[in-house]
């Protein structure tokens, strides 16, 4: 596709046909056909396996700085979608623009006949968020664009940041608690060589399933939508493993992303519990200390903010973490935003 082509493409995006977000009061939806890897590649089967149609859904709040600082483009993670309000607001209120994308086969994005959440090929939501930033860069030219992606989107835009690192990447990056490694995660471990070739000719065979404590406690306290963010789970399908271990064991090996990162988790970690106080303090999802060990191998300007009492998507923690977070990331993009840009 040429350049032309592209960049009529990304405009189309920005300006035709919005809808009122049914999910969300003051926003807007745009959903356009996704990106699918010719046949017969190696990851081919997997990757049809999650349904025939792929779709990605851009959503924006209706309210946005009218000369904007920059813009965020938010990418969720596994079992989720874009709904959580205090991130646009707080960007709103920093002078940020924001766009979220519901990938392909989450949340806006599920359509009948898809396995929900399931992705054969990282590169899926990879190209899902390159479209998301395109259509950014049309609508808000001239300003900084920052990724913001979140757990299993975290592991894809730090990817794909690497991967964009010479041309048509983000100008930052910013991971929230991201799914760098399954170690003492929800995912059930298995050996990758037993992996792969069952992710070949069983890409859908599920390897683990079981109701998600923190859903539920985040349920208690956030309006969402449960069969878009289900408390009882999303099953762990053999194909979406093997391209996350994929992924995970790229980013063991060390990224080379070019441009400022910043990597957010909580203070602390511990197993999905079914109840306790710990469900509403701490990272019940993933190990902050893996996070932590990885995070400097992911580029050459690597900062770290840990939140005390934060849970895993630190935009759903309680007040006082919130905000430490939020304050964090809006100082970051103030220096984004004050950074000579090429």
């Amino acid at each position: 596709m040429t350049s032309t082509h592209a960049q009529d493409r990304a405009a189309d995006e920005t300006t035709g046909d919005w809808s009122p977000d049914p999910l969300l009061p003051d926003s807007e939806v745009r959903t356009l056909p996704a990106w699918r890897p010719a046949p017969g590649g190696p990851q081919w089967r997997a990757v049809a396996a999650g349904g025939a149609a792929p779709v990605l859904t851009l959503v924006r709040p209706l309210a946005q700085p009218p000369a904007p600082h920059g813009v965020v483009v938010h990418l969720h993670g596994y079992n989720d979608y874009a709904f959580a309000t205090p991130l646009p607001d707080a960007l709103r209120q920093a002078g940020w623009a924001y766009l979220a994308v519901d990938a392909r086969r989450a949340g806006r994005s599920t359509r009948p006949g898809d396995v929900p959440h399931y992705q054969g090929d990282l590169r899926e939501q990879a190209s899902d968020l390159g479209r998301a930033v395109a259509a950014a860069r049309t609508r808000w030219p001239d300003v900084p664009v920052v990724v913001h992606g979140h757990s299993t989107g975290g592991l894809v835009a730090a990817l794909w940041a690497h991967a964009h690192r010479v041309r048509g990447g983000a100008d930052a990056l910013v991971l929230n608690s991201p799914f760098l490694s399954v170690e003492r995660s929800w995912v059930t471990p298995l050996q990758d060589q037993a992996l792969r070739p069952l992710a070949r000719t069983a890409p859908l065979r599920v390897l683990a399933g079981s109701p998600s404590h923190y859903a539920a406690r985040m349920r208690e306290r956030w309006e969402f939508d449960t069969e878009l963010k289900r408390p009882d789970g999303v099953p762990v399908r053999a194909g979406w493993l093997a391209a996350v271990r994929a992924g995970q064991r790229r980013v063991a090996a060390g990224l080379e992303i070019a441009v400022p990162t910043l990597v957010a988790r909580s203070a602390r970690s511990t197993a999905d519990l079914g109840e306790g106080d710990d469900l509403d303090t701490v990272d019940t999802v993933l190990d902050v200390t893996t996070i932590a060990a990885l995070a400097p191998g992911l580029g050459t300007d690597v900062r770290e903010v840990v939140v005390e009492g934060g849970v895993h998507d630190l935009v759903l923690s309680h007040d006082e973490p919130r905000r430490a977070y939020l304050d964090a990331l809006v100082r970051f993009l103030d220096e984004v935003a004050d950074r000579p840009r090429g």
